[in-house]
């Protein structure tokens, strides 16, 4: 296992750690302004996917046939979260995959959320891609899913990237944590109390700029100008002002027989090479695993990048030189 630390230079999507009240555009300007930013560029196809029975949106970008790469997003996010960094790997000779998370994005909400029915889209995704084994990227929970699906399915796939988005590995036996954090009375009651409400609750509506700057108290790290486009793809306008592509009945947590260590104690073996990408910077919206965490379980044949100066969206902060590390990864 080779541990390596990269000091790369800035890039357009830093703030540069500016307080929040720093961090403003012209509440004035046009809105059109923020429907383009520097070295974003739209999908070159979109189409659909239905996973048993929820309708996925799919964004290509690259020659149809070229090699192709599946990218996964995490929590939370969409797809277009990636308009600056997957023309890069489609520019190096890639046909890259991506979609939206059912109830993100322009995918369809669904009746209930999980880890497995997030796995079971990811595979109809694989399948609509082609039937042969192919690299994968993900980011954050993207990258978890995708550790547990090579674990399940390795002849599906080549080779892995991960964007901090290695499992995380809990200091407490797996069934004793599960029953205190997820069966107790006051969790499944404020479950219930959620799903009550889901179905009449909306995301709470603001001008563009509002929108830009919620989001800015949990990416804290990237200029407003990205978190203005940023809304301009993964927001709807409707006349009371835009909202987040995001159903309401997603909640963080929830019920299934999962355990994190089941991927943890399995990874020593992992079936395909493996290159795990970490930032340094804490922020609210981060996954929380450190490299010196991930590190005892690691194969021997993995290979742990730190990115010195970054946050939990290196892809975001970096992409130039992420796809860099990607790309030479998948073509070693």
């Amino acid at each position: 296992m080779r541990i390596e630390q990269k000091h790369l230079r800035r890039n357009f999507l830093y703030a540069n750690k500016a307080p929040m009240n720093m961090l403003t555009v012209d509440q004035t300007t046009d809105e059109s302004r923020f429907f383009s930013f520097p070295g974003a560029r739209a999908p070159d196809r979109q189409r659909r996917v239905d996973s048993s029975g929820v309708s996925l949106a799919v964004y290509e970008w690259g020659n149809l046939d070229a090699p192709p790469v599946l990218l996964v997003h995490g929590a939370l996010d969409f797809a277009r979260t990636f308009d600056v960094f997957a023309p890069l790997l489609a520019d190096s000779g890639y046909r890259v995959v991506c979609y939206d998370h059912r109830g993100h994005g322009d995918s369809d909400p669904a009746a209930l959320y999980s880890w497995v029915t997030d796995e079971r889209d990811l595979l109809a995704v694989a399948d609509s891609i082609t039937m042969q084994p192919m690299p994968a990227i993900g980011h954050s929970k993207g990258g978890a899913l995708l550790i547990h699906a090579i674990q399940a399915l390795p002849h599906r796939f080549t080779r892995f990237a991960c964007i901090d988005g290695m499992p995380f590995r809990s200091p407490h036996p797996d069934s004793a944590m599960h029953e205190r954090k997820y069966m107790t009375p006051e969790i499944i009651d404020a479950w219930l109390q959620q799903r009550h409400t889901a179905a009449v609750a909306e995301r709470k509506p603001g001008s563009l700029q509002e929108l830009a700057h919620r989001r800015a108290r949990m990416n804290p790290r990237h200029s407003m100008e990205w978190l203005c486009y940023l809304v301009t793809q993964g927001a709807r306008q409707a006349s009371d002002g835009w909202r987040w592509k995001l159903d309401p009945a997603i909640r963080p947590g929830g019920f299934g027989p999962f355990r994190s260590r089941w991927m943890t104690d399995r990874l020593p073996g992992f079936p395909v090479p493996l290159l795990a990408i970490f930032g340094t910077e804490e922020e609210p919206m981060g996954w929380d695993i450190t490299i010196e965490q991930i590190a005892p379980f690691m194969p021997q044949s993995g290979r742990l990048v730190v990115v010195q100066g970054t946050g939990h969206f290196i892809h975001i902060e970096r992409p130039q030189e992420t796809a860099a590390l990607i790309i030479d990864f998948l073509q070693s």
